[in-house]
């Protein structure tokens, strides 16, 4: 991905008064969470994660502390932006605070190349009868557009294409 795409901008409805603990997307700053790094680079259009520097295991989502040895000593890797879907769904009813109006969408888990990871995404530009197992999909940065005016990001991915 890079620096100069410019990216696609969500919008949260105003008229939906979120409660703080309702918001699909949390607050993402130094003094909100401790994970701010992964956002950081989020924003930077880098997908990453932590992996513990005692033991070596990888974490997704990214950790504080490390469930295998709880080793505080983590270090945020760099995750690929490419993957294939493993599975996946579609919203067609009730969807989360926020995202009525976007019924219907894609939701998957994303197999990463390279890493031994599996997320769970929201697939983009895609109907669920044009998905298959195994296609190819790639990541996609949304920047949040809320009443709070806080600088927030999200990840989603993409078909990928014939590339």
């Amino acid at each position: 991905m890079s620096d100069d795409t410019p990216r696609e901008t969500i919008q949260i409805p105003e008229q939906i008064g979120l409660p703080r603990l309702l918001d699909f997307y949390e607050l993402q700053d130094e003094s909100n969470t401790r994970i701010h790094e992964f956002y950081d680079r989020l924003r930077d259009g880098e997908l990453s994660t932590t992996r513990c520097t005692d033991c070596d295991a990888l974490h997704y989502p990214p950790r504080v502390v490390c469930p295998e040895c709880q080793s505080d000593d983590l270090e945020y890797e760099s995750l690929p932006h490419e993957g294939t879907l493993y599975a996946f769904s579609v919203v067609r009813g009730s969807a989360p605070l926020g995202m009525n109006d976007d019924v219907p969408f894609v939701v998957a888990i994303v197999d990463l190349d390279g890493a031994d990871v599996r997320l769970s995404a929201r697939i983009d530009d895609a109907e669920y009868d044009d998905l298959s197992i195994g296609d190819r999909v790639s990541l996609k940065v949304v920047d949040i557009d809320g009443p709070e005016e806080q600088d927030r990001v999200f990840y989603r991915f993409e078909p990928a294409g014939d590339a």
